[in-house]
């Protein structure tokens, strides 16, 4: 066979082997691609929630954290109208477990990993209310503009000028309370109720029973205590303004 030939019908053969490895290189990176948008982009969860805190539900064993709003931590107080402190993150908590309760069940839509393996996702009840939306309305979570853009500015101002939840009083960002608290760094790993109310009757001294009633209450400090504290005592502040038992404060 003539070289020419021989050297013609060599490159012809390379040119294919070439391409067909290209080919098998590209199915190959289409499928990983695959792969990694179906690890990276799970279907929406659906589900009857369990609350963590206040930015942070369980479904079906999966943690879910809501995108774009940071809510107090579960050890985190703040100040009221009077200065006195009260369990913030509780209370944004038990906010949110009360919104979730009236409208069953919430479905969360995926939008990335956070760094503590959590599914963040954009959350609505039953009814198609914003999880997020309406925590930062009702002063019970902040805005996070490092993750949302500033999607509920407006909506943490509405709840700003009216003074409801964190604006009745003084409060550290979540975010900072963290940079300050080493150990309140982490995600909360229980839900809601099993272990903060027995904690804070053990430190503190105190006990939600038997006193349920301005007259049994010694002083101006005791009756903020149950009234942040217990769960009957939202009945000590009648007008709802943050003070308990206004004759002994």
């Amino acid at each position: 066979m003539p070289r020419r030939l021989i050297f013609v019908t060599a490159a012809a053969a390379g040119a294919l082997a070439a391409q067909v490895a290209m080919r098998h290189a590209d199915s190959l990176r289409e499928v990983n691609l695959q792969t990694l948008i179906g690890l990276k982009q799970p279907n929406p969860i659906t589900g009857v929630a369990s609350v963590i805190d206040g930015d942070t539900i369980e479904v079906h064993g999966q943690r879910i954290r809501f995108n774009g709003i940071d809510a107090p931590e579960s050890k985190q107080y703040c100040d009221d109208a009077k200065g006195y402190e009260y369990p913030r993150g509780r209370r944004s908590a038990e906010a949110l477990d009360s919104f979730l309760a009236a409208s069953r069940p919430v479905q969360c839509r995926f939008v990335a990993w956070d760094r503590y393996h959590r599914f963040v996702g954009d959350c609505r009840r039953a009814d198609g209310a914003s999880v997020a939306a309406w925590m930062v309305e009702h002063g019970q979570a902040l805005d996070w503009p490092r993750y949302s853009h500033g999607a509920y500015a407006a909506l943490q101002t509405t709840a700003e000028t009216a003074k409801v939840g964190l604006w009745v009083g003084n409060f550290q960002a979540p975010w900072d309370w963290r940079a300050s608290h080493a150990d309140g760094a982490a995600p909360t790993s229980q839900p809601l109720g099993i272990v903060n109310s027995h904690k804070l009757v053990a430190q503190s001294g105190y006990s939600c029973e038997p006193r349920r009633y301005c007259s049994q209450i010694g002083s101006c400090d005791d009756a903020q205590w149950y009234l942040h504290n217990c769960s009957w005592g939202r009945k000590l502040d009648r007008d709802g303004d943050g003070v308990a038992c206004e004759t002994l404060c």
